[in-house]
């Protein structure tokens, strides 16, 4: 079982660095995911990604106290609009993008909910 929680910790890592570049693939669940796999799976993955300069600091915030700083707030959403105008640039059924719209206005009240770190 340590060796499917490692190999979709992986994977979650890999899907996170793509969606660093692909503006409709989230990073920030992917890593979220990779933590928890790792934490399942083995500690010194874990703690890498934990001691990770850029993933690091908002991995411990979430995990500590639940929390996202202000300022990663701000970008997430600021990419949250932008993905969302994308999607609006696409000329998909009006209906599809109200959904997507209500899904990532949750999405953008969650994260402005959730504790600052």
């Amino acid at each position: 079982m340590r060796a499917l929680w490692f190999t979709a910790g992986l994977i979650s890592v890999a899907l996170g660095a793509i969606g660093a570049f692909l503006p409709l693939l989230p990073t920030v669940p992917f890593i979220l995911l990779a933590a928890v796999c790792f934490s399942r799976s083995s500690t010194k993955a874990h703690d890498w990604l934990l001691q990770h300069r850029l993933f690091g600091p908002s991995l411990r915030d979430w995990e500590k106290n639940g929390a996202i700083r202000p300022s990663v707030k701000r970008k997430a959403v600021f990419a949250i609009a932008i993905s969302w105008l994308l999607l609006l640039s696409l000329g998909l059924n009006p209906w599809i993008s109200a959904v997507q719209f209500v899904a990532l206005a949750c999405v953008s009240a969650f994260i402005w909910t959730r504790p600052n770190a």
